[in-house]
């Protein structure tokens, strides 16, 4: 047991403390991020939207979040991740309390666009800032740590708005979701300095060259492609999921928020000192790349049948493990990856494609749950990991040959 305790703390050694501020921060603006998890139960069960109409709503998130995650890149290179980060939360917190007093289609489908625009341009910064605030022999577990706050955060988050809903209803989760944003980014402004910018010294040659060669490096589009087939399985957690527990399960929002706590507590528990285990010893960060392929694929072709509740545990540790396996070694590789002074460029390439398998993966999983049901949705999930994994094979053949 003290062997155990010992490995877990190990884990957390030799991270910087602004690495630690920025898992605070995190911690508290996903705790939260309330409405993001019940956001398909809420605009059909509180607006009475059909399921086709949310998926198209759905759809608008995506798009606004592809729109955030290239503008937060470019907006990284030029003005640093510093600045994007204060920026996006703090117009954020305001408009996610002003998202409740919209209620019609389009002007959902508008403000969702544009507060996503906004809210995910965090994103590229954020992993910037991983690359900015760690050294290379952290940097997995530096991830790591920041997941882990966001997950505890996912713990409190949704189990705390089910019971809300339950007894309150849903507009004040928006009040919630806009008073933490606010919250966090203060938080960071003081609690985290802004780091002195480094003096590039390159060629125009060179330069234009380093803007170019992300557009050429088919071995970089072929990785977007697994993280965009990743996505595509992945987010059926969020959007269909949670309309299968209830139409199939009949749970309701507090009890969908408790059924969480298995991904979360995993997560909280496993993830660090699963990631320090991994880090010594040195496994390709591709071949985990296909595992965490592999497991999400399994884990919805194991809910083709659905007569039974223990397979939804069993599919959510899979999609965990797939989860703590994918999510940290993509954004390793993509930072890796990135050439100096476009790391911005580079990781938002990587948002950009889970924002635009938010997008198809919405609207598509609704269609197909609305028309022919949730097994045939399930199948079509699955294989969507599956491509993944046969893409995976293709990027270690690459890498093995140093392309």
């Amino acid at each position: 047991m003290k062997k155990l305790y010992t490995g877990y703390i190990e884990s957390f050694s030799g991270l910087s403390r602004e690495i630690w501020y920025i898992s605070l921060i995190s911690l508290i603006n996903r705790a939260g991020t309330m409405i993001i998890p019940f956001l398909s139960l809420y605009l059909t069960k509180s607006l009475n939207f059909s399921k086709d109409d949310a998926g198209w709503i759905l759809a608008f998130f995506g798009i606004g979040s592809a729109i955030g995650g290239w503008l937060g890149g470019k907006l990284t290179d030029i003005f640093g991740f510093y600045k994007v980060m204060v920026f996006s939360l703090f117009i954020t917190g305001f408009s996610f309390i002003g998202l409740q007093y919209i209620t019609s289609f389009w002007g959902l489908c508008f403000a969702i666009l544009f507060i996503m625009s906004i809210a995910d341009s965090f994103r590229p910064a954020i992993y910037v800032s991983i690359k900015a605030y760690s050294t290379p022999e952290n940097q997995t577990r530096a991830i790591g740590l920041i997941r882990l706050a966001i997950n505890a955060g996912m713990a409190i988050g949704p189990t705390a708005a089910g019971l809300i809903i339950v007894s309150q209803g849903y507009n004040l989760l928006f009040w919630i979701d806009g008073i933490t944003c606010i919250t966090a980014i203060i938080l960071f402004k003081l609690l985290v300095n802004e780091p002195k910018k480094k003096i590039e010294t390159a060629t125009d040659i060179l330069i234009a060259k380093a803007k170019n060669v992300i557009y050429s490096d088919t071995t970089y589009w072929i990785f977007i492609a697994i993280c965009f087939f990743m996505g595509m399985t992945f987010f059926q957690l969020i959007v269909t999921m949670p309309l299968y527990y209830e139409e199939i399960f009949g749970m309701n929002e507090f009890q969908i928020g408790l059924f969480w706590i298995i991904n979360v507590g995993l997560i909280i528990l496993l993830e660090m000192p699963f990631l320090n285990y991994l880090e010594k010893r040195f496994i390709p960060v591709t071949k985990l790349i296909l595992m965490a392929s592999i497991l999400m694929s399994l884990g919805f072709y194991l809910l083709y049948q659905n007569f039974w509740f223990g397979i939804l545990v069993i599919h959510m540790i899979l999609l965990t493990v797939g989860e703590m396996l994918g999510f940290p070694y993509t954004n390793r590789f993509a930072l890796n990856r990135a050439k100096e002074g476009y790391e911005g460029s580079y990781m938002a390439l990587y948002a950009i494609a889970f924002s635009i398998s938010h997008i198809f993966s919405s609207k598509i999983g609704l269609s197909i749950v609305g028309n022919y049901g949730y097994q045939i949705n399930w199948l079509i999930t699955g294989t969507y990991g599956l491509t993944a994994v046969i893409l995976s094979y293709w990027l270690i053949s690459r890498m093995k040959r140093n392309l």
